[in-house]
């Protein structure tokens, strides 16, 4: 396969979109707990006790133990104690952590939705994020696909209930992102964008969009990993988003390999593709993109880093299309006991080529990000730009190298 273009698409389970809405919940209520005031202690004669060095040690640790691990336990016991018995109260709302901010989930939830849009469309539907006053829109290719058969004409819908008329500026199927413009409006607010690299496993993440046609939906759950490869469209197991007319059909929408994919546990379903991933802080972290399940439900949701995004779409906005880095292999899953991505052709000329690669060399590592797989490779590559410089670790003769690869525009 050619680390530029689509891999061939197996059946391995994945789906952009689900099928059944998430059901409704709430967060648990952690009450405080008033305890019971004891019987007093029966009076008995004072014995002043004496503790040596090393039983004041122990004793000091174990004060020192309670004072800092059962702050809030100790707290309770001394309430416990006074004469008057205490008020119970209900634990605060959810709040979203971050290192600069405490903000809780309605405060993001409101701080953020009038900057995420409903798209619609003849044949489809899907959501989007403005990225400027003007009307500038980021959402999926696949979205803009979908909105615009049966004539091109699509309606955005802004969170206030207005609506407008939208043309594509341009779209970038390798990337599955695309950029859209609404007509005739203006003073629109637009998104915060934040830095996908800082990112960590665990962080706080709200996904809002309009799933199953229900605009300005939020959900709330945590990155659940990073540096996903993920692979859209191409498969057997497709399912098309709604509007596409309820039936599978292959070759809607171009099957293409993402490096570098945010994976989420936040609901995600069938219109919320092109929608907004945001942290604790309100920032736009990544746009929505594809769900895997097997089950019908929802599943696991991924997302296209807004660093990647951000790139795709200046571009767009410039010049209405966008340019990508060549390396010049290509590369198939390995099969022996050391993961990694075969190479199995090196292209004259190429930038692999001039960083010294041959047929049958073992890429393990581009960058920091270790490959498993020949898609890893092609994600990667995808998630470059024309000119930069990447380190490639790769083992030949059963010994481990590295190369410098200055990576070149795909013509």
């Amino acid at each position: 396969m050619n680390a530029n273009e689509p891999r061939e698409q197996g059946t391995g389970g994945w789906s952009q979109f689900g099928a059944t809405p998430p059901a409704a919940g709430g967060f648990p209520r952690r009450d405080t707990i008033v305890m019971e005031q004891p019987p007093p202690p029966p009076p008995s004669t004072p014995v002043k006790a004496r503790l040596n060095a090393g039983q004041k040690a122990v004793a000091g640790l174990a004060l020192a133990a309670m004072a800092i691990g059962g702050g809030v336990v100790g707290a309770a016991v001394a309430t416990a104690f006074q004469p008057e018995p205490q008020q119970v109260v209900s634990a605060p709302s959810p709040v979203l952590r971050s290192a600069s901010n405490q903000l809780s989930t309605a405060e993001v939830a409101e701080r953020v939705q009038p900057s995420v849009v409903m798209i619609q469309g003849q044949t489809g539907e899907g959501s989007g994020v403005v990225l400027s006053e003007d009307g500038l829109i980021l959402t999926n290719n696949h979205v803009v696909v979908g909105a615009s058969q049966g004539g091109g004409q699509m309606t955005v819908k802004f969170s206030d209930g207005k609506t407008a008329k939208a043309t594509v500026v341009g779209t970038d199927p390798a990337t599955d992102l695309a950029v859209i413009k609404a007509e005739d409006v203006s003073g629109l607010t637009k998104a915060t964008l934040g830095d996908s690299d800082q990112l960590k496993v665990g962080d706080d993440v709200l996904a809002i969009g309009s799933p199953l046609g229900l605009d300005g939906s939020v959900s709330r759950g945590i990155v659940s990993a990073l540096n996903r490869t993920l692979k859209l469209g191409g498969e057997q197991r497709q399912q098309l988003p709604p509007g596409f007319g309820g039936e599978q059909q292959q070759g809607q929408v171009e099957g293409t390999t993402i490096g570098d994919v945010i994976q989420t546990d936040a609901a995600i379903n069938p219109g919320n593709s092109g929608g907004a991933l945001v942290n604790a802080a309100g920032a736009l972290v990544g746009i929505n993109t594809a769900i895997a399940s097997d089950a019908a439900g929802g599943g696991v949701g991924f997302a296209i880093p807004v660093n990647t995004a951000k790139q795709v779409a200046e571009q767009l906005i410039k010049t209405g299309k966008v340019s990508h880095a060549f390396l010049g292999v290509s590369v198939t899953d390995a099969t022996g006991d050391v993961p990694g991505a075969l190479i199995r052709q090196v292209t004259a000329d190429s930038p692999a080529a001039k960083a010294g690669l041959q047929e049958g060399d073992l890429i393990t590592k581009i960058g920091d990000t270790s490959v498993d797989s020949g898609d890893t490779v092609v994600g990667q590559v995808r998630g470059f730009k024309p000119g930069q410089q990447v380190k490639i670790t790769y083992m030949r003769d059963g010994r481990s190298a590295e190369a410098t690869v200055t990576l070149q525009e795909k013509k």
